[in-house]
């Protein structure tokens, strides 16, 4: 890539933009590339630019990527793109500066970009910019319908990578020959819940669509492939099944899923080959049905399959192979295998060596008998079942090695070599003597005598042939009947149990080879019934509706087969019924069949004459001529296995291989059953005998009870219609076993049953051949077929060479003219893809139709004007509405904006009416504040006059008591001289009497000191009690010794008194209860609770169970566990000082290994091909990978190590221009850590609730007040760690915690299980349905997960207190559910109101559980406690026993001990500390 230096500069002179690049490779890098460009910068340029400033190799290619997280797009930028376009085209707050978690930016990987050049292209983003006329994803919306056009649609769609494209609701699927990366888990969760038609043309939108339908109609659905061999029918099938599977949830149904994905490798092992037209055809057809139960979760499947091409097995056309399992088995098989199995080269074998006989893809075929090997150990075959399947292949194969040599007298012939009828003989475990007979004579039966003929040599060859095919076919037929037996659940035996179900027909395709025989027939005749159910649905049944309702409608012209099927399959003349009449006369030949067919339909148009010479016949089919040889029509007609084949295979010692020969699997079953049981009796009675001879003296006659049991047994044995065995005389059991689920089985493939019935011709009925059986289950099909909605999808062969990604146009025209695919188009273009009924059309869109209707055709017609949709575009019909797709979908859009635009009209509504009502409660408040207030001045007033009365007469009395003491002074002055003489003794006096009171004062100053003293080391105490109480605790092991200390103190309680006072059973009550809290925060993890919350969570206890009535001993009560808590402090105090020398060592903790950018990752079994999302490399089918299960990324596990891109499913939430936010509307990842697995707010919050709140009435149904919510959201926000709880009202904390849950970006059981959670609660058993939710439950993300198990145990706390609180585990359930279980912001909110009652369901089933393991729990507590203070009790007696033991040999031995004095109390020794009586040291 190169670019002139002179627009370099002059990109550089102008105004430029910031493009921020980032690298995909998997060089080392700088993780951003930051660069100005200019507005006309092209994206070669911007490379070149970013190369050299990254320092890369400019010699490689490399490729610019524009990602869209958001919309889950990716687009490669050719050379000429402009990026800055591109980016301009984004949302205006990431172009400034566009990083990596915002979802939008620039990627830089390298190679070279794929697809047209640029003139070719055409941009197309959705939502952004709409799609031109020449790249139509719809047929439908061509400007010009033509042949012509159609095809360049095709074409130009194919040659960009886009093979599919839309007709209206039907998939047109071009096969490119190659595998696309489009098929990932992020591709299914993009189509999942989506109309179709929005995103671009996927198979998986298909399967989405006739998901939703038949959960939304509650009708079956059908999904009928179709399309000519090599189109890609199967690898669709593939692909439908797997979409399927995913959106019914993996993983709710106990491995149901896991089953029907493994059931398609062994199917396609079995019973497809490669051809000439396709590497993997398949060669019989399958109708895989799957059912669900109401709520979408899959309930189990069946398999049907249609007539397997037996004739493969021993001839085939050049170039093509055999069935795959025989090359997957001796190429892939190990050295112990192939010895087991007597296996050799493919080269070796005669049914193989028609082939050639070099195998370029051994690689491929070796990991394919690897997956096939996973694949049956996932449908439920047992390793010793696989070696039986592979031995009967082995024997088979031998079988085709098997020649013949006419004998020297010319009687008969003799078969060889000897080695291989040795290990046939050895694989088969049958006696080679009967086998040589089996292959080389033949009995007749005559009136009275049986004849024994020798085979001519090429009856022989036949005849080995036929028993080679004839085993191959039965065992293909066992194998799906133990698939079916294997999806089959217990409950589709129970006709009361809703079911619905999508059926997938995968059916050979059309056919036309150079040398067609009656294979061939069969299959393009199944190809005429099922163009014709197409025909029938798209054009008749379509046109005939439009004329019935009265709408105006010209009909549309198509071809219709119908001639062509009438010709195959009439009564009486129809060639099936001609070639069963044929091959029913004995004398008949081919050619005799070929003159009836010529002489009964010469004159039929759809039955072309040919040369009178010529053995053939050709058909006019729907897609062209097809000449059919007529050689062998009769004989694969009445293919068969001999009687003495069928006779010698039943002789097998082998018990496998005699299921595969019987004619009733529900019969041989229960035979099975029998025969085990008549051995078992046989060696209870051989073991009695020789009991007897050795114990001839203790012999004990059969009792009566044995005697009816073993009639019961012979009864049953004569129901089964067998004779009574001569070893059978004891007893067994009546009901052998309960054979229900064979027998329905066996009953869904009845045309099975007749296959089996080709083996058993001695029998008097005759079987029905081959042609009438395929006839019989190819009308039952179709049958099953018109009780269901059909979905279509065409198939179409790109080119006969199997080129990857060549676009033969004559090919795709010469399909698409067969197929009426102009009328098809024509037909959905002017037709009408929606449909209601009046009833129906207002149920749906009431919201929008006026309160009091007319006329329904009226309302209806006057709502679609005011829509905005034109006349031409519906029509009202007699009972039905008739609408455009499109029309439908801008009227569901109405729709929702209406509702959506009503929801907030009720939410203003509510809101408004909530703060009308608060208004009036304040008014009324306040009016009555007011009065009081009023009648309180008043009151003073009063008040005030009283006071200033008595203040004046107080005063006047005063003056007049001053005026008369005054009086009384001037009287006492007369007599003061005459007292001077004794005022001066007096003065001695006073003088001796102060000398004596000074000692006394100084004495009184001490005393006021020592006192002073006192109260300050009081107050010093206080101040470290303060401290102390403060102190948080956040250790588990301070919990466990705080109940130890409890609880001794409660057995001395106990033990002291046995009439206890009222205060004393508060006591015990309140302090059981604290326990239990105390208990309960062992398993939380840095538990935000000190001692003082916990005396305040012990006061409220004591204050609810001690009532109004007992108020008084509340205080009581709590200074005795005061004392108690005080006591456990010092002691604990006292103990950490002694140890804070010799510190514990550091506790090694072991962390989760850090998940790259944000990535979730797990293992991921891949069931279909897929490619990674880092190196682009295949991921083949039963693989292991990675996969995030939050944005479905899916890796090699060697790549986890590339990955530079955050997951875009936990990008943190953008943060808007001033208002930065840290703990509220962030994701939870963002507030956790190792070493707090829980966000501290809300820990906080809910430790605060458990200690205050649990006995509040209606304590989360209540709310508080917003102004309070407000201002502490904004502390909490702040400063999360400050202590401002106690401040606010409990309901306040409450809600808040509801206002946390609610505005996370994601809730706490995230957006991506969401359906995954309602399927769950769908679930009928509660056993499955417990153990799906907690199967969910454990896909969450680590924080998520951490932080939903706290909260449940909070609930669960709060539900325990429920004859306090009033709030129940459902009523818990109904206020959280939409919390912490929401459906995603873009869901339809009317459907979203419906999962109410299933999202409270499945948080009420969390809180119950989770109850039921706390109560459990909590019993072997108390259970350990109680057997500890047993031991401890007994520990102390036998202490205090043996320390009295030593003493005395201390004495005795003459020594002395100090230590043996000092025996420890046993009251105060720690538990936690282990005990050694002192005096055993001696």
């Amino acid at each position: 890539m190169s670019f002139p230096e002179s627009r370099k500069s002059a990109y550089l002179d102008e105004a430029t933009y910031v493009l921020q690049i980032y690298p995909r490779l998997s060089l080392k890098t700088a993780q951003c590339c930051t660069l100005n460009v200019h507005k006309e910068a092209t994206a070669a340029w911007v490379i070149q630019i970013a190369a050299v400033t990254l320092g890369l190799d400019k010699s490689k290619p490399y490729q610019l990527v524009e990602v869209r997280e958001t919309g889950g797009e990716e687009w490669v930028l050719q050379a000429s793109d402009r990026p800055v376009e591109r980016l301009l085209l984004w949302p205006r707050k990431v172009q400034d500066q566009h990083l990596q978690i915002h979802g939008y930016y620039f990627a830089l990987q390298s190679g070279v970009p794929d697809g047209p050049s640029q003139s070719e292209r055409v941009l197309y983003v959705r939502s952004f910019l709409k799609p031109q006329s020449e790249d139509c994803n719809d047929l439908c919306s061509l400007p010009v319908l033509t042949e012509k056009n159609i095809l360049e649609a095709l074409r130009r769609r194919f040659l960009k990578n886009q093979i599919y494209t839309y007709a209206n609701n039907i998939l047109i699927a071009v096969n490119p020959f190659k595998f696309l990366p489009i098929y990932n888990p992020k591709y299914v969760e993009m189509y999942e819940n989506h109309t179709l038609g929005r995103l671009n043309p996927h198979v998986f939108a298909i399967a989405d669509a006739a998901f939703r339908a038949m959960l939304n109609k509650r009708l079956n659905q059908c999904i009928v492939i179709s399309g000519e061999s090599g189109s890609g029918k199967t690898q669709s099938t593939n692909f439908l099944i797997h979409c399927l599977t995913a959106f019914s949830r993996k993983g709710c149904t106990s491995g149901v899923e896991r089953t029907i994905l493994g059931a398609g490798p062994v199917l396609e092992a079995f019973g497809n080959a490669k051809t000439a037209y396709n590497n993997n055809s398949s060669r019989f057809g399958k109708f895989i049905q799957v059912n669900f139960l109401e709520g979408g979760v899959v309930r189990g499947a069946t398999i049907e399959k249609y007539l397997l091409e037996k004739c493969r097995l021993v001839s085939r056309k050049s170039c093509e192979r055999n069935y795959h399992v025989f090359y997957y088995l001796l190429v892939g098989a190990s050295d112990e295998e192939r010895e087991e199995f007597k296996l050799q080269e493919p080269e070796d074998y005669h049914y193989l060596r028609q082939d050639n006989p070099h195998l370029e893809d051994q690689a491929e075929i070796q990991y394919e008998f690897k997956r096939l090997h996973q694949a049956m150990e996932m449908v439920g075959f047992l390793p010793a079942t696989k070696k039986q399947i592979f031995s009967v292949l082995s024997a088979i194969l031998y079988l085709g090695n098997l020649t013949y040599e006419a004998k020297a007298d010319g009687e008969g012939l003799t078969v060889g070599p000897a080695d291989v009828l040795s290990t046939l003989s050895d694989l088969l475990k049958v006696k080679k003597e009967p086998l040589v007979e089996a292959l080389t004579k033949r009995r007749a039966m005559t009136a009275n005598d049986v004849l024994i003929l020798p085979y001519t040599l090429s009856e022989a060859i036949t005849a080995r042939d036929s028993m080679a095919k004839s085993l191959y076919s039965s065992l293909f037929d066992w194998i799906v009947l133990r698939i079916n037996h294997a999806l089959l659940n217990k409950r589709d035996m129970e006709e009361s149990v809703p079911c619905l179900s999508i059926g997938v027909l995968d059916i050979f395709g059309f056919e036309d080879f150079r040398t067609n025989s009656f294979e061939q027939f069969c299959i393009n005749y199944a190809n005429e019934q099922l163009q014709h159910y197409c025909n029938q649905h798209i054009f008749r049944l379509e046109q005939e509706e439009y004329v019935s309702e009265g709408i105006t409608w010209s009909n549309v012209e198509y071809t219709d087969n119908i001639g062509c099927i009438n010709l195959i399959s009439k009564k009486p003349t129809g060639l099936l019924y001609l070639l069963d009449e044929e091959s029913s006369f004995p004398h008949a030949t081919d050619n005799t069949l070929l003159e009836k067919f010529k002489q009964q339909h010469q004159e039929n148009l759809f039955f072309v004459p040919t040369p009178v010479m010529e053995p053939a016949f050709v058909i006019l089919h729907y897609a062209g001529k097809v000449k059919y040889q007529i050689k062998d029509f009769r004989a694969k007609n009445t293919d068969h296995m001999r009687p003495d084949m069928v006779a010698l295979l039943r002789s097998s010692e082998r018990g496998y291989l005699r299921q595969l020969i019987g004619s009733d699997p529900v019969a041989v079953f229960r035979w099975g059953i029998l025969r085990a049981v008549v051995r078992t009796v046989a060696t209870f009675k051989e073991a009695g005998r020789r009991w007897v001879t050795e114990h001839p003296g203790n012999i004990r006659s059969l009792s009566p009870e044995c005697k009816e049991l073993h009639a019961k047994v012979l009864c049953t044995i004569k129901r089964l219609g067998g004779e009574v065995p001569q070893k059978l005389r004891l007893s067994t059991i009546s009901n052998l076993i309960d054979s229900r689920a064979l027998k329905l089985i066996v009953d869904l493939n009845l045309h099975n049953r007749d296959t089996r019935s080709l083996l058993h011709l001695h029998k008097k009925k005759k079987p029905p051949s081959i042609s009438a059986q395929f006839q019989t289950s190819l009308v039952r099909l179709l049958d099953t077929l018109k009780k269901a909605e059909p979905f279509f999808v065409r198939c179409i062969r790109s080119n006969a060479e199997k080129r990857e990604m060549q676009f033969d146009e004559d090919l795709v025209l010469k399909q698409l003219r067969y197929t009426g695919m102009l009328e098809t188009v024509r037909i959905k273009r002017s037709g009408y893809g929606a449909k209601y009924t009046f009833k129906e059309f207002t149920d749906e869109f009431r919201v929008l139709l006026p309160k009091n209707p007319s006329t329904p055709q009226k309302d209806i017609t006057n709502l679609l004007r005011r829509t905005g949709l034109d006349d031409s575009s519906f029509q009202i019909g007699k009972t039905k509405v008739f609408l455009k797709e499109v029309d439908r979908q801008k009227l569901q859009e109405t729709l929702h904006r209406e509702v959506m635009h009503r929801i907030l009209l009720l939410q203003r509504w509510f809101r408004a009416c909530l703060t009308r009502k608060h208004f009036l409660m304040k008014r009324k408040a306040i009016i009555t504040l007011q009065v009081l207030i009023r009648a309180l001045e008043l009151c003073f007033a009063q008040a005030a006059s009283v006071i200033q009365a008595a203040w004046r007469q107080s005063h006047r009395r005063n003056e007049y008591l001053r005026q008369r003491e005054s009086l009384r002074k001037l009287q006492q002055l007369q007599k003061t001289s005459e007292l001077a003489s004794e005022w001066k003794h007096k003065v001695g006096v006073s003088n001796k009497v102060a000398s004596e009171w000074k000692p006394k004062v100084g004495v009184s100053n001490k005393v006021a000191s020592e006192w002073k003293h006192k109260v300050g080391v009081s107050n010093k105490v206080a101040s470290e009690w303060k401290h102390k109480v403060g102190v948080s605790n956040k250790v588990a092991s301070e919990f466990y010794l705080c109940s130890w200390c409890v609880q001794t103190q409660m057995n001395d309680l106990h033990s002291q008194a046995k009439v206890r006072s009222e205060t004393e059973e508060i006591f015990l009550k309140a302090t059981t209860q604290f326990r239990d809290t105390i208990k309960s925060m062992y398993s939380v993890s840095n538990p935000q609770v000190s001692y003082k919350g916990l005396l305040q969570g012990y006061k409220s206890k004591v204050t609810n169970l001690a009532g109004q009535k007992k108020k008084d001993e509340v205080p009581m009560v709590v200074n005795l566990f005061q004392s108690v808590l005080d006591n456990f402090i010092r002691a604990e105090i006292k103990k950490a000082s002694l140890e804070r020398a010799s510190s514990d060592p550091a506790k090694v903790e072991l962390e989760r290994s850090v998940v790259p950018l944000d990535h979730c990752f797990s293992t991921y079994q891949v069931n279909i091909y897929q490619s990674c999302d880092l190196c682009s490399s295949y991921i083949w089918g039963m693989e292991k990978a990675c996969m995030c299960s939050s944005c479905k990324m899916v890796c090699h596990k060697k790549c986890l190590s590339k990955i530079v891109l955050f997951c875009s499913k936990h990008v943190y939430r953008k943060i808007e221009s001033g208002k930065s936010t840290a703990h509220f509307g962030v994701h939870v990842s963002s507030l956790t850590s190792n070493q707090t697995p829980v966000p501290v707010v809300m820990e906080m919050m809910l430790s605060y609730v458990e200690l205050h709140g649990l006995y509040t009435e209606g304590i989360y149904r209540k709310s508080g007040s917003a102004c309070k919510a407000k201002e502490l959201h904004q502390l909490l926000e702040t400063d999360p760690k400050s202590e401002c709880l106690n401040n606010y009202p409990i309901h306040t904390v409450t809600g808040l915690i509801k206002c946390w849950l609610r505005e996370l970006p994601e809730p706490l059981m995230t957006f991506s299980l969401y359906n995954d959670f309602l399927y769950a609660a769908d679930l009928p058993e509660k056993s499955e349905r417990l153990r799906a939710i907690y199967r969910k439950v454990e896909d969450l993300p680590a924080p998520n997960y951490n932080t939903l198990e706290r909260l449940i145990f909070h609930l669960v706390r709060v539900a325990k207190e429920e004859a306090h609180n009033r709030m129940s585990a459902n009523s818990l359930a109904i206020v959280f559910a939409p919390c912490v279980l929401r459906c995603p912001d873009v869901s339809d909110p009317l459907l979203s109101m419906k999962d109410l009652p299933r999202t409270t369901l499945c948080l009420e089933i969390l809180i119950m559980e989770q109850t039921r393991r706390y109560e459990e729990k909590m019993k072997e507590i108390q259970q350990l406690e109680h057997a500890e203070a047993l031991a401890i009790k007994q520990l102390t007696l036998q202490r205090k026993n043996t320390f009295i033991v030593v003493v005395a040999k201390t004495e005795t031995h003459g020594l002395v001990c100090d230590a043996a004095v000092e025996d420890p109390d046993p009251e105060s020794k720690n538990p936690s500390q282990d005990f050694v009586p002192k005096g055993w040291l001696l």
